[in-house]
């Protein structure tokens, strides 16, 4: 395979809190003054990545244990505008990223309503420009989530702001561990509002729990595109009506690995190629290189080492990638 600066390459699916440089965040954290459970780097790095061979049993384990302390320190404009600039910058340097979307949860970020929201997202575009101002060969775009762990009216507070800040936000999420209290058909009006302002929409859907959910998604939603949306491979189906929506999936390996989504490799090769012999279209992404200590030409070399993809067909992902953008 080509020199990971070779080529150009393309990831849509990656968490702020999880794709800045631990040394970058230690930083940010002593300069803001945040008390933290250790006052030992390396014990610190540790709490905030997954190591290979370790895992959580769950994604409520990764929201607990991990994004409670990079979403704590990134709470300020600066953190943001700081984390948002590092990350396109540094992927752009390390793997020849031309094209980077980015998310993160503004409301997260504003410390329970301390720091004001606005501030919160124009910092991020800000951090956005700048890179692309040093980088000019590169693309980013920032999309902003909403969460099964808040309220409708805080959701539909942030899907307002994104609308209101399009210019640097291309696009709505929702992400966060399932929870019996959450209505996806309540939040369906914010999905349509913020496509018929032009918005890109993906959920995170089909990651844990039943497919109920993920069958309502791509029936009545109709998202561009789906969060990791793996457990589809179970239903036949329901991959005939992502390919007929025209939904592109976002994989993220090691990511499903480390978080149990998927036991082995064994059993991603069958998902992905279950995938390929129904058409359903996917790109490959990190979900966040810094927490789980990878990159996309990581990701991409594992697929291939493994025989799960070929290198034609990684190259035929970073094309889908290109396309299912919400960069204009």
């Amino acid at each position: 395979m080509p020199k990971k600066t070779e080529i150009p390459r393309a990831e849509l699916h990656t968490h702020l809190g999880a794709a800045v440089d631990p040394p970058i965040l230690w930083s940010i954290a002593h300069r803001q003054g945040i008390k933290l459970p250790t006052k030992n780097y390396w014990e610190f790095e540790d709490m905030i990545t997954v190591d290979p061979g370790e895992k959580n049993r769950s994604v409520t384990d990764l929201d607990k244990n991990f994004y409670h302390w990079t979403e704590l320190i990134q709470s300020s404009p600066e953190a943001v505008e700081e984390s948002v600039k590092s990350i396109i910058s540094g992927g752009y340097r390390k793997n020849n990223l031309v094209l980077q979307e980015l998310r993160f949860n503004p409301m997260k970020r504003n410390r329970g309503g301390e720091r004001d929201l606005d501030h919160i997202i124009l910092s991020a575009v800000w951090g956005l420009d700048k890179a692309l101002l040093e980088y000019p060969q590169v693309r980013a775009g920032i999309i902003l989530m909403i969460d099964r762990t808040l309220t409708y009216q805080q959701n539909e507070i942030i899907v307002r702001k994104a609308i209101k800040y399009k210019n640097g936000i291309i696009g709505i999420d929702l992400a966060g561990p399932q929870k019996k209290t959450f209505s996806m058909r309540e939040h369906a009006p914010l999905f349509a509002r913020a496509k018929k302002a032009g918005l890109g929409v993906t959920i995170h859907t089909g990651e844990e729990g039943d497919l109920e959910e993920m069958r309502y998604v791509v029936a009545e939603i109709k998202p561009d595109r789906i969060g990791h949306g793996v457990m589809a491979a179970r239903d036949p189906k329901l991959m005939k009506a992502i390919v007929k929506q025209k939904i592109v999936l976002e994989i993220c390996p090691t990511s499903n690995l480390r978080n149990s989504v998927v036991k082995n490799a064994a059993e991603l090769k069958t998902i992905v190629r279950t995938f390929k012999r129904y058409k359903v279209r996917f790109t490959i992404n990190t979900d966040g290189p810094e927490m789980y200590r990878t990159n996309i030409h990581k990701e991409q070399e594992f697929l291939i080492k493994n025989k799960i993809l070929s290198s034609k067909e990684v190259a035929q992902c970073t094309k889908w990638a290109f396309e299912a953008t919400f960069i204009n």
